[in-house]
Formats: C-alpha cells, structure tokens, sequence
C-alpha cells in the first residue's frame, strides 16, 4: 500500500511540475484521468496533503491550489510571488525572515508548524 501511495504522489508531482501555473486538486485530476480513467478525487487530495507535509508541493490558500516545490525549503520560508494578471508563480527563498516570523509569532505565544508567505500582485511581465 505504501509503494502505491509512493507512485500517486510522484504521478501527481508530475503534473503539477508541467504547469508554471497553480492548479487545483480538480484540475490534476483531470489531467490524470486521460491516462488512468478510474482514479478519484480523494487519490488526488492524500496525494497533495503528502506533498505538501513532505515539502515537495505548496498549497496556494489564497487560490485553493497547489505548485510544485521549486526549492530547498528544509527549514525555510517559501515566498510565492502570484501574479494576479496572468497566473504565474515565482517561488523565492524567505531564509532571512524565518527569525522575525518566528518573533511575531512568539508574541501571541502560537507555534506555527509551517511557514508560507504569499505575495499577490504582478509580475515583470504584466507591468510593461
């Protein structure tokens, strides 16, 4: 069960590092039943909540969607850059903020058990 669990993931990885753009959990499932017609949406979301646990997908809240992870991220912060315009996400280390969000936090005494900073607005492309 483990090993399949192990290919659904990197089947839905794959999906997603072919698009530049967010995709939803419907949307990759979409792509995935040209090629395999019986898979189902909860196949696709463990798939995603796995990716996202281990780092190797992040979950666009803003959007309710997901990219894959462009970065090392072991203990960093990842900072996506969304162009509101046409839909592109650039992925950016946040190293340097990991203490101040750590700080912010601290003062509310909440414990965060992850870190993902979304920056909407647009991108170089969509401002000339």
């Amino acid at each position: 069960m483990r090993k399949q669990a192990q290919i659904r993931q990197s089947e839905v990885l794959k999906v997603l590092s072919k698009h530049d753009k967010p995709m939803t959990a419907y949307a990759i499932l979409d792509k995935m039943k040209r090629t395999e017609p019986d898979i189902a949406a909860p196949t696709v979301y463990r798939a995603l909540a796995a990716l996202t646990d281990q780092g190797r997908a992040h979950k666009l809240e803003s959007m309710k969607s997901f990219v894959a992870c462009r970065c090392d991220h072991s203990a960093a912060v990842p900072i996506l850059a969304i162009c509101d315009d046409c839909g592109t996400v650039e992925e950016h280390d946040g190293t340097p903020l990991l203490s101040e969000l750590t700080t912010i936090a601290a003062q509310s005494k909440f414990t965060p058990s992850r870190h993902i900073v979304e920056l909407h607005g647009q991108c170089a492309r969509c401002t000339d």
